[in-house]
């Protein structure tokens, strides 16, 4: 119970990260191109390659604390759905060269980010 516990909370947490997040960056830059959701997949790839780590190496925590922030917080703060909905969007409108560059660039860059964090807190703790 305490592990679902866990997860419920830093799912709130990360939802109302993403929420806040996306919606920052949708008055920054508009809607044309959906960077909020780009940016939440990518900076949440980037922590969950810094968390992984930390958590793992480091603090050998237990499970409640490493589901608390792998699958409540950054599970809930990046989103495929949100990615696939902007993907949809963005083909409806006709515009298949930015949803397809959408695409590339939420896949090479998430990946990228995890890879990022992974090595930047292995550099850290070395």
């Amino acid at each position: 119970m305490k592990l679902i516990l866990a997860i419920a909370l830093g799912g709130a947490i990360g939802a109302v990260a993403r929420f806040q997040s996306i919606g920052l960056l949708t008055r920054w830059f508009g809607l044309g191109v959906p960077y909020g959701t780009l940016f939440v997949n990518v900076v949440g790839s980037f922590v969950l390659g810094l968390f992984v780590e930390f958590l793992v190496s480091k603090l050998n925590s237990s499970p409640e604390l490493r589901a608390f922030f792998a699958v409540g917080v950054l599970g809930a703060f990046t989103t495929f759905s949100s990615f696939a909905l902007d993907v949809s969007v963005l083909s409806d409108r006709g515009n298949l060269l930015a949803a397809g560059a959408y695409i590339a660039a939420s896949v090479v860059l998430s990946i990228a980010g995890l890879f990022f964090g992974l090595w930047l807190m292995r550099s850290f703790l070395a």
